[in-house]
């Protein structure tokens, strides 16, 4: 499953029926490739987690640096460089997804198990609880479930209009990973200041 929510815990593009031993960056090859995939206007970008390239519209943690949140909890320091700043900026803003699958989890046992339907049977599932979870979470000004996941739950992508240029490969690029390090030196500066 590739999911892709919004910074209100809302699912705006699932893709199920991919194997689970798929490697990320294949199925993300795939999606933004199909007629009906994620689309990703020029100069926008998605928050991923570190299973995917960082690539022109993906931006990914810095690899073999501090990254998830557990591992900033007790920590006797803070970032101590522009990388390790940004994984934890990263890590912060990209939780969004995290607790969104832990509410999706916790509230369709379904998802909780083994599953021995069809495939086919295993997509819709899949979607049906999406759909219902974005009804129940849009419609609902209260979510009793909402209050149990907690904010650094571990386990920001909005809508894009469609009358523009959108990014239709994934391939990393030198200039995309000195974009992502100019950022996260800009970004370490302003914190030290």
């Amino acid at each position: 499953m590739l999911a892709v929510c919004d910074q209100n815990m809302n699912y705006v593009y699932v893709l199920t029926g991919w194997e689970g031993s798929a490697a990320d960056s294949r199925v993300l090859c795939d999606v933004i490739t199909r007629s009906n995939g994620l689309k990703v206007s020029t100069g926008n970008y998605y928050l991923c987690d570190g299973g995917y390239t960082n690539a022109n519209g993906f931006l990914a943690p810095h690899r073999g640096v501090r990254y998830h949140l557990q591992e900033w909890d007790g920590a006797s320091s803070g970032p101590i460089n522009h990388q390790e700043y940004f994984n934890l900026k990263h890590a912060k803003a990209r939780n969004v997804i995290e607790r969104s699958f832990g509410l999706l989890k916790g509230r369709w046992t379904i998802l909780r198990s083994t599953s021995f339907y069809p495939i086919k049977v295993q997509n819709r599932i899949i979607m049906a609880c999406c759909l219902l979870h974005n009804f129940i979470h849009t419609d609902m000004p209260y979510d009793p479930l909402e209050s149990t996941i907690p904010e650094d739950w571990t386990n920001n992508a909005s809508h894009v209009q469609l009358d523009e240029d959108f990014i239709d490969q994934v391939e990393s690029s030198q200039q995309w990973n000195n974009w992502r390090d100019s950022l996260a030196l800009n970004m370490y500066n302003e914190w030290r200041a």
